[in-house]
């Protein structure tokens, strides 16, 4: 009520009616661009569970243990279907970054493939052909 008495009256204070105009504009322009920034944003509890990704237990792959399970999450390769998906290239390179040169990669996509599927069977047939995670 205030701001209507203050914004009919006329007199010598009339300035003081566009400065208050402006004012109320220029909060309303900047609610309305928060508003628009915050739409293109996930909600919180969104980004947190994109944190928490399935992970598999990829030491179950002939040929992967503890150190290079430790080195394919940290590269963001968490479940099967992440390592059936990645290049042997790329995986080649992790390795000698980490210093596992002796490590070969070949095997462990194939594997993974089969693990994503959730064909075991197909998956322990395979590994039984297997030595180090290479075929024998």
């Amino acid at each position: 009520m205030f701001f209507m008495k203050l914004l009919s009256e006329e007199g010598p204070n009339t300035e003081l009616a566009f400065l208050l105009w402006w004012a109320l504009g220029f909060f309303f322009l900047i609610v309305i661009i928060g508003w628009l920034t915050s739409r293109g944003q996930k909600p919180a509890e969104a980004a947190v569970h994109a944190e928490h990704k399935h992970e598999d237990d990829l030491e179950i792959i002939e040929g992967i243990g503890p150190k290079v399970a430790q080195v394919l999450k940290a590269a963001g390769i968490h479940s099967f279907d992440d390592l059936a998906h990645a290049s042997a290239e790329k995986v080649n390179e992790l390795l000698k970054s980490a210093k596992l040169n002796i490590m070969d990669s070949a095997g462990w996509i194939e594997q993974a493939k089969l693990a994503a599927k959730g064909d075991m069977d197909g998956l322990k047939k395979m590994q039984d052909e297997m030595k180090g995670g290479r075929r024998a």
